[in-house]
């Protein structure tokens, strides 16, 4: 452990392995703060009324001769070899039945000396470690208290206080005392405090310092009267502050803020620490910057009651766009579903007939989850079709979800071609898009089932297998992926054959997904996403709407500089498959059927029914290399026989109407007189919902997987050998 220092935080324990001592050394130091080093630490021995000292710092050091070994110290291992003075007596630290236990060097129990039992061993600078006894063992055990870290006294110019000094009015003169105090870490305490005067004091008993101010006649203006004596105290001996209120918190970070919305409460923390010296609670952070971001964006309470507002600018600025709003009984939130026309068009009449359905939760201050159906464009990227945020994923809201979404595409019923969905088919989804879609095909999203199968088994080789048998174009090469992986693990082949593969292999699966296997895997629409869902709800939606605005226009802007008939991706595809089919023999049949010859062997092309036996075409919706040689050979264009979807003016369609903005809060009203729909939505109340999220880390959650006859796997530990635990929470004695 070569310059490697041992460093413990507050309220801390300290455990040690087998096969490691706890030695005095030159080179390593004990150390007991996380901020603060201790150089040379010095342990106290209270023994036979005299204090001896070691002079060298502590450490954790291997045993080499167990090298190789689990990392555990074996009983009596642990030892302070080096010697006191010599009229002093060698203490040794041992480990006895997997406890730190205080020794004599030649091995009796310390606890026999009255002295030392129910002693403390005290460390330079008031630090200590505290000895207690165990009484199943007659051993003395040792614990380490809390360290305090020291702070020092940094008093800023405009922190300072003086008679007659003035304020603007008492709330800035009581922060200004409030300032100094944390400066100065000592606690005040309030005397007295009213409309024309404030006194406080020191909270430490005995000590001497006051301050009183009070307000000029006629103004508003508090100045400082007297301050009575210096601080005799010492200062506040823990690391927290009675005077760093939520208030003090979100004035400290409101310029960071401003700065950085996305500032988190840890770091907020880690700020207030380095720049104060104190140490506060998550809680207190969360809500100093919930009160900043507040003022800013305004509170998460404010925007469920605009929401009835805000849906009706949505369809005032983008006609044809859907936006409603749901409260329960009590009024309090729990469904709002947003699509805007401009999606819906494009979705309609340029995008693939592919739906991809997933969830984010929000971690806001009264939590939901967000709700998100997407297409996909020629290009091979998302189209946000439609929104909705619930107050909790469930069953009911994946069926209301589904009713929306279907209302605002029925509506263009004859557009429609037979839908393809994709989802992590939850029991609420396979319901709604059987009681909504019935004749749409409804697959698994690979990335929602090979993350359940990557934690069921936890290895890369078999989810590489998994993936490479979904993206198999015929049975026979599926079948021999499938066999791959149960040659590797029986209970691996075993999990992914009760899935039905026509629900997620590309060679049995049905319905067109154009080589499409997930749902959402677009990086940039999950962060973006995943930063909105921090704010308030009408934030959270403006901010998908402004980048929806950006994508459209930004798309738009592009496509007009392509000159190619299909846009890059296809282009790209149709161009490798030209390069191969250079070297294939076409022998004709008809004018429709061909036969190609390669080196892979005789495939069959029907450019009439556009598909060949290799299904490439068919899943794809370009033509294969085998269809290329086909059709270059009868001269025809390959572009003419690739779907719709994929040519540039059919992208330059989906992308062809506008999202426009939304005006200021403040100018709803005024912009909305006189329209009796816009006064119906005034009066109407949308309480925040019941569910609160507790200050702290959001829970996570696992990805659902197939829950069909899904068996749980029997974990066992390698310890122990027995089933139901692993080897980190095995509580079985060696």
């Amino acid at each position: 452990m070569a310059n490697h220092e041992l460093v413990m935080g507050q309220n801390q324990d300290l455990a040690l392995g087998l096969d490691q001592r706890l030695i005095p050394s030159l080179n390593h130091d004990l150390c007991l703060d996380q901020n603060q080093h201790l150089e040379s630490p010095q342990i106290y021995e209270r023994d036979l009324g005299t204090e001896q000292t070691f002079h060298h710092g502590l450490s954790l050091e291997k045993n080499p001769d167990r090298e190789g070994e689990d990392n555990y110290l074996h009983d009596d291992e642990l030892a302070m070899d080096q010697k006191p003075d010599e009229e002093g007596q060698v203490l040794a630290l041992s480990v006895q039945n997997h406890e730190l236990v205080l020794m004599e060097a030649d091995g009796s129990d310390v606890s026999n000396h009255e002295k030392v039992n129910g002693g403390e061993l005290v460390l330079r600078d008031g630090l200590e470690i505290r000895t207690k006894a165990n009484p199943d063992q007659g051993q003395l055990v040792l614990s380490i208290p809390p360290v305090l870290q020291p702070r020092a006294l940094a008093v800023l110019p405009e922190q300072e206080l003086s008679v007659g000094q003035e304020f603007p009015d008492v709330e800035s003169c009581r922060r200004a005392l409030r300032n100094n105090a944390i400066a100065l870490h000592f606690e005040m305490q309030t005397v007295k405090s009213d409309k024309s005067r404030f006194t406080a004091k020191c909270a430490s008993m005995g000590c001497p310092w006051r301050v009183h101010a009070a307000k000029l006649p006629g103004v508003p203006t508090f100045t400082i009267r007297t301050i009575n004596g210096e601080h005799t105290c010492g200062g506040i001996s823990h690391l927290g502050h009675h005077q760093a209120s939520v208030e003090w918190v979100a004035n400290t970070v409101e310029q960071h803020l401003r700065e950085n919305p996305n500032y988190r409460p840890k770091e907020i923390l880690e700020e207030i620490h380095r720049a104060h010296g104190i140490t506060l609670s998550y809680k207190q952070a969360w809500r100093g910057k919930e009160r900043i971001m507040a003022s800013l964006l305004g509170s998460f309470e404010e925007g469920y009651r605009l929401l009835p507002e805000y849906c009706n600018q949505i369809k005032r600025t983008n006609p044809g766009s859907i936006a409603s709003v749901y409260g329960d009984p009590d009024s309090c939130f729990r469904r709002l579903f947003v699509s805007y026309q401009a999606s819906i068009y494009g979705f309609l009449n340029a995008c693939r007939p592919l739906l991809g359905l997933d969830r984010t939760y929000l971690k806001s201050k009264y939590l939901g989850t967000l709700l998100v159906a997407t297409g996909f464009d020629g290009n091979d990227a998302l189209f946000p079709l439609a929104f909705g945020v619930v107050d909790e994923e469930n069953d009911d809201n994946w069926m209301w979800f589904l009713s929306e979404l279907h209302s605002l595409l029925e509506t263009n019923a004859e557009n429609m071609p037979r839908l393809t969905i994709l989802s992590d088919r939850r029991t609420g989804i396979v319901d709604g898009v059987e009681m909504n879609f019935p004749t749409a095909f409804h697959g698994f999203c690979m990335h929602h089932l090979s993350e359940s199968f990557r934690k069921e088994f936890n290895n890369t080789v078999l989810v590489n297998l998994l993936w490479e048998a979904a993206c198999a174009l015929t049975v026979i090469e599926y079948e021999n992926k499938i066999l791959e992986i149960e040659q590797i693990s029986q209970e691996a082949g075993f999990w992914i054959r009760r899935i039905p593969s026509r629900l997620w292999a590309t060679a049995y699966f049905e319905g067109a997904r154009f080589g499409r296997l997930t749902a959402n895997g677009d990086e940039s629409l999950n962060i973006w996403i995943l930063e909105a869902s921090n704010l308030p709800i009408v934030q959270m939606m403006e901010s998908i709407r402004r980048q929806l605005m950006t994508w459209f226009s930004e798309r738009r802007e592009m496509s007009m500089q392509w000159t190619s008939i299909l846009v890059p991706s296809a282009e790209r595809m149709v161009g490798e498959a030209l390069e191969r089919a250079q070297n294939f023999q076409v022998l004709r049949a008809n004018e429709a059927e061909f036969e190609v010859l390669s080196h892979e062997g005789s495939h069959i092309v029907d450019i009439r029914n556009r598909c060949c036996i290799c299904r490439g075409w068919q899943l794809y919706g370009l033509p294969c290399a085998h269809a290329v040689a086909a059709l270059l050979s009868c001269r025809q264009n390959v572009h003419r026989f690739t779907e719709s979807c994929f040519t540039v003016a059919a992208y330059r369609k989906a992308y062809s109407q506008t999202i426009h903005p939304i005006p200021d809060k403040s100018l709803w009203r005024e912009l909305s007189n006189g329209d009796p729909c816009c006064q119906q939505a005034i009066d109407i109340v949308i309480n925040p919902p019941k569910s609160l999220r507790p200050p702290g880390r959001p829970r996570r959650k696992r990805v659902r997987a197939e829950e069909h006859g899904r068996t749980k796997r029997v974990v066992h530990c390698s310890r122990c050998n027995q089933a139901g635990h692993f080897r980190t929470t095995c509580s079985a004695p060696i």
